[in-house]
Order: C-alpha cells, then structure tokens, then sequence
C-alpha cells in the first residue's frame, strides 16, 4: 500500500513540475509578444501578433550544458542578411545531448552590446537546424543568455525560447547568420515557427 502510495504522490509530483514548467513557457511567450509593442524598433503591430506560431513546449529541449569559455580570442565579423558585418568575438562552447547525440554549439558576445549598460552580460545564440526553410524561419533561429546564467561550468538551455530574427517578419533589417558552426543537423522542434503572415 506504501509503495502504491509513493508512486502516485511521484506521479503527481511530476505532473505538477510539467504543468508548472509549460506555464512558465506560456508566460515567457506572451511576454515575448509584449516586447514587440513596447519597442519603437518592432517590426510588428498588434494585429500582427496573431501570426506567431511556436511549438508545444517540451521538456526535452530544456538541456543541461557544459560551458568551456573561450581564452585569447579576438573579434571577427559575422556576416548579416543584409551584408553587413557585425563584430563579435566566441565567449565559449555549449556541449550538451539532444536526441541521445552530442551536439555543441558556440556562444557569442557583441562588441557593441558589450558597452550598453543593459546589454553587458547578453550572449548570443545564432543557430540553424532540419526545421529552417520548412517549420521554422529558414535563416535559423537565436537564443539569449547571460552570463551570469553560467554556474560552475554549467548552464541550461532551454530550446523552448529559441526566437526568430526581425527579418524572418520584415524587410530592412540587418540580422546576425548563424555560422557554420551553430549548425545542428537534428530538427529542434521547439521555439518560434515560420511566422504566419507574408512579407
């Protein structure tokens, strides 16, 4: 009877942390969509938030990461959809699993960014995957960090939140492309989709 008992309180446990954890995405979304309208920048108005589509959140796609920082590196440009460079220099590696293969993907800071208070601590995560070009934006996707999300060598990153560049909604925008590295061969069907509306 004790063991029937455990399992069900085990059981319920783990229901309550995934309903829990889905909230959480739900509210992380809609805050996402609040930041469209709050910036004088947004490529989107109101009735446009409409067409945002994402994936059911999965907890699969929240990884647990290895961080090696990268030493004595210098700034390079990274190439733009409108052809501009952009500087930037490789802060370190992401090493985690996904799909039972290991994977890596590198972690950027802008120089740019580095000098706005606000910005300091932002790292950049440019990747492609099998979805771009079919369920999602075929420039690839980003995901943010920050430094001080980095504990003891480990970090985790959480798919869920992957975010389309401005160009995936409009014209006239200068967006970072992933390099070669940042590309992952499996299909990450988590984050934002193809948006839904013709530009």
């Amino acid at each position: 009877m004790r063991r029937l008992l455990l399992i069900c309180l085990l059981f319920i446990t783990k229901q309550l942390l995934a309903q829990s954890y889905q909230d959480s995405i739900v509210n992380h979304r809609e805050n996402y969509k609040k930041e469209f309208l709050d910036s004088k920048s947004s490529p989107l108005k109101e009735a446009d938030l409409s067409y945002l589509k994402f994936y059911e959140p999965d907890v699969q796609y929240r990884v647990n990461c290895i961080f090696k920082k990268s030493e004595n590196v210098n700034p390079f440009n990274m190439s733009t959809s409108s052809g501009q460079k952009q500087e930037y220099y490789k802060y370190g590696v992401l090493s985690f699993q996904l799909q039972g293969k290991n994977m890596e993907l590198n972690l950027y800071r802008s120089l740019s960014l580095m000098r706005v208070p606000q910005y300091k601590n932002y790292l950049f995560i440019p990747f492609k995957d099998a979805t771009n070009g079919k369920d999602t934006y075929g420039g690839g996707r980003y995901l943010a960090l920050e430094t001080t999300d980095i504990q003891n060598d480990s970090v985790i990153l959480d798919f869920n939140k992957a975010y389309n560049p401005y160009c995936a909604f409009s014209d006239g925008y200068s967006c970072p492309i992933p390099p070669k590295e940042n590309h992952l061969t499996v299909r990450i069907e988590a984050g934002e989709k193809i948006f839904g509306k013709a530009h």
